[in-house]
C-alpha cells in the first residue's frame, strides 16, 4: 500500500459502498483479528474448520453497526499516510505472528475452536476477496498471486458444494460466486443450476 498514491484511497473498492481507505480500514481491524485469535487458546475439540468457519448470511444492507463504523473510522485517519502505516505495522506484526503459530494449535474466535491452521487458511479466502476489491478500480496495486486465487477459489468451491465452471477464470468465478460483478450471459449459461444459487455471502 506504500506505494499508492494518497489520492487513491478516496477512489472506489470493490465493496459496495466502500472507499479504498474504508476497505483499508477494515483490514486493519482482519489484522488485529488475527493478532487476538493466535493468542486465544482453547480447550476441548475443534467446533468448525477451515471451510465451516464460513456461514452464508443475507447481503449486507449497511444496518450493520460495525460496517457504518468503518467509513467514520477511515475518515478519522485524515492524512492516509497514517492509513498507510497502521495497515504496514499492524498487518506485519499480524503475519509474523502467523508464520510462528502452530498450525494444531486450538484457538478461538466468535465463540468457535478451530485450529490455527484452519483459521489461518480460511483468511485467505477473506483476504484474497478484499485483495480482489482493493484492485477493482486501481491502477497501482498488483492484483493476488495465481496460487492465491486458485486457493480461494477451491474455499468457496468447498462452500458452494459445487465447482465452478473451468470456463471461469479463478478470480471471477470469486468475483461472481460473491456477487461482487453479475454475471455475463454467457457466464450465466455456463454456471447451470448454480447461477440460482449466486452470490454465496460469506459472514
Amino acid at each position: 500500500m506504500a506505494d499508492v498514491p494518497d489520492e487513491e484511497f478516496e477512489r472506489p473498492s470493490g465493496c459496495a459502498g466502500w472507499l479504498v481507505r474504508d476497505l483499508v480500514c477494515h483490514l486493519v481491524i482482519d489484522a488485529q483479528d488475527v493478532l487476538i485469535t493466535l493468542v486465544t487458546p482453547a480447550e476441548g475439540e475443534p467446533t468448525v474448520d477451515a471451510v465451516t468457519y464460513w456461514k452464508l448470511v443475507e447481503p449486507p444492507t449497511g444496518d450493520d453497526p460495525l460496517d457504518a463504523l468503518i467509513p467514520r473510522l477511515a475518515a478519522a485517519y485524515g492524512d492516509p499516510k497514517l492509513l498507510k502505516f497502521h495497515l504496514d505495522d499492524v498487518g506485519s506484526a499480524a503475519g509474523r505472528a502467523a508464520a510462528l503459530a502452530d498450525p494444531a494449535a486450538l484457538v478461538s474466535t466468535q465463540d468457535e475452536i478451530l485450529t490455527a491452521g484452519d483459521y489461518l487458511s480460511a483468511y485467505v479466502l477473506e483476504w484474497t476477496l478484499h485483495h480482489l476489491d482493493l484492485v477493482a478500480h486501481l491502477t497501482s496495486v498488483d492484483g493476488p498471486p495465481a496460487e492465491t486465487l486458485a486457493a480461494a477459489r477451491a474455499a468457496l468451491e468447498k462452500i458452494a458444494g459445487a465447482p465452478f465452471p473451468a470456463a471461469l477464470s479463478d478470480a471471477d468465478a470469486l468475483l461472481v460466486g460473491t456477487g461482487r460483478r453479475s454475471p455475463t450471459d454467457a457466464e450465466n449459461a455456463a454456471l447451470g443450476d448454480l447461477a440460482a444459487r449466486i452470490p454465496f455471502v460469506l459472514g
